[in-house]
């Protein structure tokens, strides 16, 4: 702080040029520092996630699906997501379903099935 201070009547003029601290003086003038934090947001950068495949053709496809995140700003990864998550439940639908041409009879609903025999009769009343 300075206690410059200008006199009556004359025009506004700046305060003298030099009016920081000793410790001020000691910090570097060359500008902003080399290694300062930036808040803008990093580009997108692929993650490196290694890909194996299953074997099933329609899986694979849908997991290298995936590597499109890498590309994309973070609000375009749930659009990929989902769209993966979609087609990997539509698959995992189509192994319950029966093949076409399948003649067998599915389990028709109806009382439970007894439950396995005891190793012992206890249906006799042991009394004399």
């Amino acid at each position: 702080m300075s206690d410059w201070t200008p006199e009556a009547g004359t025009p506004p003029v700046s305060p003298p040029e030099d009016v920081s601290t000793p410790e001020e003086q000691d910090l570097p003038q060359d500008g902003p520092v080399a290694d300062a934090p930036s808040f803008e947001p990093a580009e997108p950068a692929p993650l490196g996630v290694e890909r194996t495949p299953t074997g099933r053709a329609e899986v694979d496809a849908l997991l290298e699906r995936l590597a499109d995140a890498d590309h994309l700003p973070a609000d375009g990864h749930t659009e990929v997501y989902e769209d993966v998550h979609r087609g990997l439940k539509s698959a995992l639908t189509s192994l319950d379903a029966r093949p076409a041409g399948d003649a067998r009879p599915a389990a028709a609903p109806g009382p439970p099935r007894p439950g396995p025999t005891p190793a012992y009769d206890n249906t006799h009343d042991h009394r004399s």
